[in-house]
Order: C-alpha cells, then structure tokens, then sequence
C-alpha cells in the first residue's frame, strides 16, 4: 500500500499499521467504528521529534545566533504551512481516510489536514524504523527550505515587525479582534482580524488564535511591501 511512498522518500516503511493510523483523521472513526486509532497521538510524537531535529540543526548550523533568533527559525520551519507543502509533494491526499464531510472540506481545513497528517506520518516513521530514518527524511523534504525562508525574512515575527511600522507612521498601535471560531473542539480554526485604529487593515486564520494573528499580520506585511 506504501511501497510508491518508500520509493519516493528512499525509506523502508514497515509497519503498515502505523502508517494507516497516522493517515487515519478522527473523522474517519465515526464512519467507521470498526477502526478503533486515530492520528492524533502520533501527530504529537512527530511533533517533539521534528522539533528535536529542527533545534539540533540549527544550534549546529547557527552557533552565533541569539535562543529568540533561533525559536523564531525554528517556528518559521516547522509551521503548519510548510509541513502542508510537503504533504502536497509527497501526496499524503491519496493516503488520507477522512468522513465523507471532511474529504469534502474547503483547502484550508484540507492544507491543515495535511499538515496533521506530516507529523503523523514523522510520528510513525520514527517508531517504525527510527530517529535516523526521521532525519533523513527531514534533510530532504524539510530542512532545505531553510534558505528561502531567510532569504524572505519568514522567521522575523510578524506581529513586531508590523506593530513597529504603524508605530513609526501613525504612532499607534494595531489590535487584533478575534472574529470567529469554527470546527470541533480538537480541530478548531480561528478567524482575527487586525486593526489599525478602526479600519480593518487584514485576515488571518489559524489553529489558536496566536496563529490566526500572525497570519494576519504576515498579510498586512505583504500588501505594504
């Protein structure tokens, strides 16, 4: 069922089970009682083992660089939105076992699909064969994309960078006003939007609202430049 998968990525996927959980979305369960796991668990141990990886790597690769800088790098690499693109690359879509209503959800529930499904994926992979075969893995999908986001300036905080320019403009200061709240409790999307005095100024959405405003404030950033 993986084996165009492990070609693909040069790896050896074993255990077939790990890897139908960590495609498998609670969703899937509802449809389907005889399945008994879903991704989540799995999504949390891929979590801490692509952090793991990603610190290491730039503590390496960066050792002149202050812990804020590096945080900021880190959250930069491992956001939501870069682990989507790799499952876009790698296909996770054709792997996926989703309710009839979250396969027919809009992109942005489905890109945040993905990206549960990446660290899952990360999760399994480490338990099946290992933390080496995660950092292969991670120096060809994730750890090259580094470059352009340092180029683009993607680690520096959003929110501060914007706050200073409307700061040294205006001589304000932009709020962010929490405008709605959409999905189950354990795939929320939240919707800000962010205000330069009383006009609306940009829209972000994230899974917490932290998220949500960083996006919003990357967007404002973006119709400036």
């Amino acid at each position: 069922m993986f084996d165009e998968l492990a070609n693909t990525i040069g790896l050896s996927l074993t255990n077939t089970a790990l890897y139908e959980q960590a495609f498998t979305h609670r969703s899937y369960l509802n449809e389907h009682p005889e399945v008994t796991g879903h991704n989540e668990r799995l999504e949390f141990l891929g979590d801490a083992v692509v952090e793991l990886i990603v610190t290491q790597f730039l503590y390496a690769k960066f050792p002149d660089k202050p812990e804020g800088e590096l945080t900021n790098l880190r959250a930069a690499l491992v956001r939501r939105n870069t682990l989507s693109e790799i499952g876009k690359e790698l296909h996770f879509e054709n792997y996926l076992r989703l309710s009839k209503g979250e396969a027919g959800n809009a992109d942005k529930a489905k890109s945040m699909i993905l990206s549960n499904a990446a660290e899952a994926f990360i999760g399994a992979l480490f338990l099946d064969q290992g933390l080496p075969a995660v950092d292969k893995f991670l120096k060809q999908f994730l750890l090259p994309r580094l470059e352009a986001i340092v180029k683009a300036e993607e680690h520096i905080d959003a929110k501060s960078r914007f706050q200073e320019i409307v700061q040294e403009q205006d001589g304000t200061t932009p709020h962010y006003k929490l405008e709605q709240t959409t999905g189950p409790d354990h795939d929320r999307i939240f919707t800000v939007g962010l205000y330069v005095g009383n006009k609306k100024v940009a829209t972000g959405t994230g899974t917490s609202k932290r998220e949500a405003e960083m996006n919003a404030a990357a967007q404002a950033l973006e119709k400036q430049s």
